[in-house]
């Protein structure tokens, strides 16, 4: 915003807010009292009113900074408005609540860094961290949306701290968002994709806002992985979102998974049933927040609910109850569909999987290494057609131990081959990744895995490293995170990441961990999915 100033305050000239809520818990503990007692108070001036951040090494922080009004009483279920001014100064030095969200624990694995321990109660959760480099202008900005499933998350996460993006010249954005049955659900009578929209409603503040801490609102680029990645190929077919972004990095993520809300809606009948409502609005609104989790933790056990379409398939592979729907104004048509007409088409596109995403799914409990075909076979059937077909394509019979038959199967089915799909179908510039940096954890079983991505992309390693249940073991290379952070740096500055753009003649990848291009081999998938899965290139 024009205008706008940067304030520098003593130790004593400080203020509080006059009758505003503030953040309620503190900021992740990689960031000790000492290091924040040398911050230094820096204010910025917006719309809404003053925001009072932290100054440190160059890089000013603000967080828990509103977007939108808090969706709780009337706004609860309702599309997010733009928030409330308030009078005096309000802190942003903290972080804040999350998005109503069960606990979820990885046993065998320490993945704290990257996943909440649970929900942090607060109404005001719709809400930004901002890191920026003091001096910027025009700098580049990038946008991050959490993964986890559309269930858990959040913006506070050690993992997401911006420090890194902002001493090397970007401005970086990431959010929260409604999440489960708060976010995910359409339920008749309430506008469906909620979450989405909360997403559209974030980067219409980062549009409007960001000047203020230096970015430039033309060069925003939207950045994520998991349930993040899968809502950014969203956003890019979105008629919603025209304007909004200029680059899109998606991350273990695809446009393919979405349901169309027919078939979403047994999912909220379902929790309807578990808690005795109408599946209405009225009826939803009528339940606390606590009380639908316990109804999302039940529909989300395997086998609970039967999301499968005429072919027999799931597209989430039961990974996710909760997820996008296609069918209404935010997502008109199929994201494949959209594209191959031309949605998205000045969007430049980076998109990559890990090699062994699904091991994070089952190496941290021996799956692989232990798991009985039957097993294998049941964990597939609920999702997929001739189960034990698809375990024979990708190993099984010929050596290969079922589990890790079942993971490859799916990382494959679920990522890496829907990955090249969306790329083919996106008619604008595209590029093409993969990374296959092996982690140590779980006694070397874990490898490549689904989020071993995110603290490379953050250059912050030394969030998840340090000991042999560390998401990324015990003394990961940090001059490849370092490697990764600029290749992505440089992709948001330029649109050009350092490789050659993707031809889908040649399924050209480029090895992250490598430094090195390769021709992505023909995957089983191709004749294993239902053809409505896929979409062809047209033009």
């Amino acid at each position: 915003m024009s205008g706008s100033t940067t304030r520098a305050l003593g130790p004593h000239s400080y203020h509080p807010a006059r009758g505003l809520a503030v953040s309620l818990v503190r900021w992740p503990t990689n960031q000790t009292g000492r290091q924040m007692m040398r911050d230094q108070p820096v204010i910025r001036h917006l719309a809404t009113g003053q925001l009072r951040g932290a100054l440190r090494s160059g890089v000013e922080r603000y967080l828990s900074v509103p977007y939108a009004q808090p969706p709780v009483g009337p706004r609860r279920f309702a599309e997010p408005l733009p928030p409330q001014p308030w009078r005096g100064i309000r802190d942003a030095t903290q972080g804040g609540p999350t998005a109503p969200q069960p606990t979820r624990r990885a046993p065998g694995l320490d993945i704290r860094s990257i996943r909440v321990p649970g929900w942090v109660q607060g109404d005001d959760y719709l809400s930004l961290n901002i890191w920026a480099p003091t001096d910027a202008s025009k700098a580049p900005v990038m946008v991050w949306i959490h993964g986890g499933g559309w269930m858990i998350g959040s913006k506070d996460n050690p993992v997401y701290d911006g420090h890194g993006f902002a001493r090397d010249g970007v401005v970086l954005v990431s959010m929260n968002y409604r999440l489960g049955v708060e976010g995910f659900l359409p339920i008749p009578g309430v506008p469906t994709n909620l979450g989405l929209r909360d997403m559209v409603a974030a980067l219409h503040w980062v549009h409007d806002n960001i000047a203020t801490f230096g970015g430039d609102p033309d060069n925003v680029t939207v950045f994520g992985e998991s349930a993040g990645a899968f809502s950014i190929a969203n956003l890019i077919a979105s008629p919603l979102c025209d304007n909004l972004f200029r680059r899109a990095i998606v991350q273990s993520g695809h446009g393919l998974a979405g349901f169309p809300i027919e078939i979403a809606q047994r999912v909220v009948e379902h929790v309807a049933r578990y808690l005795d409502i109408p599946a209405t609005r009225s009826g939803f609104m009528s339940v606390e927040p606590g009380a639908a989790l316990r109804a999302l933790k039940h529909v989300s056990r395997r086998g609970r609910i039967d999301l499968r379409d005429d072919h027999g398939f799931d597209p989430t592979f039961g990974i996710s109850r909760f997820n996008t729907v296609y069918g209404d104004d935010v997502l008109p048509v199929r994201p494949l569909t959209a594209l191959a007409t031309g949605a998205g088409k000045d969007i430049d596109l980076m998109i990559g999987t890990m090699t062994q995403e699904a091991n994070l799914f089952f190496a941290p409990l021996g799956l692989t290494s232990w798991a009985p075909a039957v097993l294998a076979r049941w964990f597939l059937q609920s999702c997929i057609a001739q189960p034990r077909t698809v375990l024979h394509a990708y190993g099984l019979g010929s050596g290969k131990r079922p589990g890790q038959a079942l993971s490859d199967a799916m990382t494959d089915l679920c990522f890496r081959w829907p990955a090249q799909q969306y790329a083919t179908a996106h008619r604008g510039r595209t590029f093409m990744y993969a990374f296959g940096y092996q982690s140590t954890a779980c006694r070397g079983r874990l490898g490549a895995a689904h989020a071993l991505d995110i603290p490379f992309v953050f250059d912050n390693l030394s969030t998840v490293s340090g000991t042999r249940n560390s998401l990324a073991g015990i003394d990961p290379p940090r001059w490849l995170a370092k490697k990764v952070h600029q290749h992505w740096i440089d992709f948001a500055t330029t649109g050009d990441p350092g490789w050659a753009p993707f031809d889908h003649r040649h399924a050209n990848m480029y090895m992250l961990d490598q430094g090195a291009e390769r021709r992505e081999p023909n995957s089983p998938a191709a004749r294993l999915l239902p053809p409505t899965y896929a979409g062809e290139r047209t033009g």
